[in-house]
């Protein structure tokens, strides 16, 4: 299941849930190994995430968010951060946070012996290890923004061309209600960053929190129509190796009672970790905004 957030005022991107773990080439993400708290706690729940990939793609979007707190701060108080917001951004993002926060708001208990069986089985199968390749191959990629950009083109000549392929991809995100459900999660990040930058006196004077949720409410569209473009270039490029059978294949597993379960607690989970990071990096930007030290 595909899992994406973007904050519009910190240009963050959420990591998709792939599978199968990518080798990584000099100046890349690294693996990280698997966290020890789920192997303990839930050992079968702890294979299915393993198997997805889903500590690579932490160790990825640790990278993404760091890289993206240095353009915050050129945004936001340039030249007033320094080594010492670098140091805090990379705290906050580090990949074994990220690990740690993932494991412990990820709800275990919603995974019953049926739906690990069946979770399992599809992510240990052929069609499931490709796809996780192509998942974790393509958010590596999609760290070089010229990627992306070639990826739109590729996604605006299929559109013209009324490629067909474009039509099981849109199953795919509708399927497992991609878009509302990143749309929201990054409203609600974009939130808690507010409060973070609040907490962290930015404001001259208290934001209230009514105009923090219009403020962030104006973003929707805009969030909204990057989401969807993100999307398509990100599942188009992911994808590009597998049938359009494979790709209903996975629509399916999404359709059943395993995929639901597995939706809901991935985005339950990411949703607790970028709230928190998002908090913490708002309280942190307004403490250089107000030009106090850390």
């Amino acid at each position: 299941m595909t899992v994406l957030r973007l904050l519009t005022a910190m240009a963050l991107a959420l990591a998709p849930v792939p599978a199968a773990l990518a080798q990584s080439g000099p100046g890349e993400a690294q693996v990280i190994v698997p966290g020890s708290m789920l192997a303990q706690e839930a050992p079968e729940v702890h294979a299915i995430v393993d198997a997805m990939g889903l500590y690579d793609i932490l160790q990825i979007m640790s990278v993404e968010q760091t890289d993206a707190a240095a353009q915050l701060e050129g945004d936001m108080f340039p030249d007033r951060g320094g080594a010492a917001w670098q140091a805090v951004a990379a705290s906050i993002n580090s990949a074994e946070r990220l690990v740690r926060d993932f494991e412990s708001a990820l709800p275990v208990e919603e995974f019953d012996p049926a739906t690990i069986a069946d979770l399992t089985e599809f992510f240990t199968s052929d069609t499931g290890r490709r796809i996780a390749a192509g998942e974790v191959a393509a958010r590596r990629a999609f760290l070089d923004p010229g990627v992306e950009e070639r990826a739109n083109e590729i996604v605006a000549a299929m559109r013209a061309e009324g490629d067909p392929r474009l039509d099981s991809i849109s199953r795919f995100i509708e399927a497992n209600s991609l878009v509302e459900r990143n749309v929201q999660g990054a409203l609600n990040s974009n939130f808690a960053f507010f409060l973070g930058l609040s907490d962290g006196e930015a404001f001259a004077v208290e934001m209230p929190e009514d105009l923090m949720i219009a403020e962030v409410w104006g973003q929707e569209a805009e969030i909204r129509a990057t989401t969807i473009d993100w999307l398509f270039a990100f599942l188009v490029t992911a994808y590009s190796d597998l049938s359009q059978a494979e790709i209903d294949a996975y629509t399916a597993l999404s359709q059943t009672e395993a995929g639901r379960v597995l939706n809901r607690a991935l985005f339950s989970a990411f949703d607790v970790v970028f709230e928190e990071v998002s908090y913490e990096l708002g309280y942190d930007a307004g403490i250089f905004i107000a030009g106090e030290e850390t």
